[in-house]
């Protein structure tokens, strides 16, 4: 939990901060940091089965994606709403987040929302280089992995933090880029209710990418925010350029070097009525 220097007395406005998939919460902690130091106190936390919420022993601890989305993100939204009953509460969410948030029961706590680099994990919309050696990564190595070591060992592979096996298994079934839950996972009616809740979702919403950001493409933005069909998103494509260093990629919003540039667009679309241009490129 990100405080800040202003954080005397009820705060107008706090946020929830949700991950990307398999990425610990420290990650974003100067973001977060930085957010609560301009008065907006920010929860950030690790889904069940990652960093801090990683059990003694991952190998058969269940954890699925409707675990992440109604028990952990439904749980942090419900936790600052408690803390800041009167606060204004907003939404946060990168990478695969940007997709779970939408799943929380209490999604609709959150008065705006801001998606950095969104994608829903389909990997044809990764960037062509990226395409074939990712499904062969997700649909072939994960699973069987998973399998054999009861979670997916993605530190072993340099991909961020090891997956719950639940979790790694739904990644690696879903090969095609619709989201349909089969009729034999037991996890089936969860995956349906979550699904139900996207169309009610209505919070003004900015989406930031990159455009040397291979997973979280404009293909794989655009899919993100066709399932939200009741949003209407106010999309802003950086270059690296335009960012002020190079690369940007998938995290590069969340270092230091993007403090100057960028962080001042997410804290203008959070505080005001209308935010602040994009710096020039898209």
């Amino acid at each position: 939990m990100h405080f800040g220097r202003k954080a005397q007395g009820a705060p107008a406005m706090a946020a929830v901060f949700v991950g990307g998939g398999g990425i610990r919460a420290s990650v974003y902690r100067r973001f977060a940091a930085w957010l609560a130091d301009a008065g907006i106190p920010v929860l950030t936390f690790d889904y069940r089965g990652i960093g801090a919420s990683r059990p003694a022993r991952l190998r058969g601890f269940a954890a699925t994606a409707e675990d992440w989305s109604e028990w952990d993100c439904g749980g942090a939204i419900a936790w600052m709403r408690a803390r800041y009953p009167s606060a204004e509460l907003h939404g946060i969410a990168h990478s695969i987040g940007t997709l779970l948030i939408g799943g929380a029961p209490n999604v609709g706590e959150l008065a705006r929302l801001l998606f950095i680099g969104a994608h829903t994990g389909y990997y044809g919309d990764y960037h062509r280089r990226r395409r074939l050696p990712m499904a062969l990564m997700w649909h072939v190595v994960m699973p069987l992995l998973t399998r054999v070591f009861g979670y997916f060992p993605a530190r072993r592979l340099g991909l961020g933090e090891d997956i719950p096996a639940g979790m790694a298994l739904q990644w690696a079934a879903r090969r095609t880029s619709e989201f349909r839950p089969e009729a034999t996972d037991p996890n089936a009616a969860r995956a349906w209710a979550m699904l139900a809740r996207y169309p009610g979702i209505h919070a003004p919403t900015c989406a930031i990418s990159f455009s040397d950001d291979a997973f979280a493409t404009d293909a794989g933005c655009t899919r993100l925010l066709a399932a939200y069909p009741g949003i209407v998103a106010k999309r802003t494509l950086i270059t690296p350029d335009a960012a002020g260093f190079s690369p940007v990629g998938h995290f590069g919003f969340f270092r230091r070097s993007a403090e100057a540039r960028l962080w001042p667009l997410a804290l203008a679309w959070l505080t005001a009525d209308s935010p602040a241009p994009a710096p020039a490129g898209r």
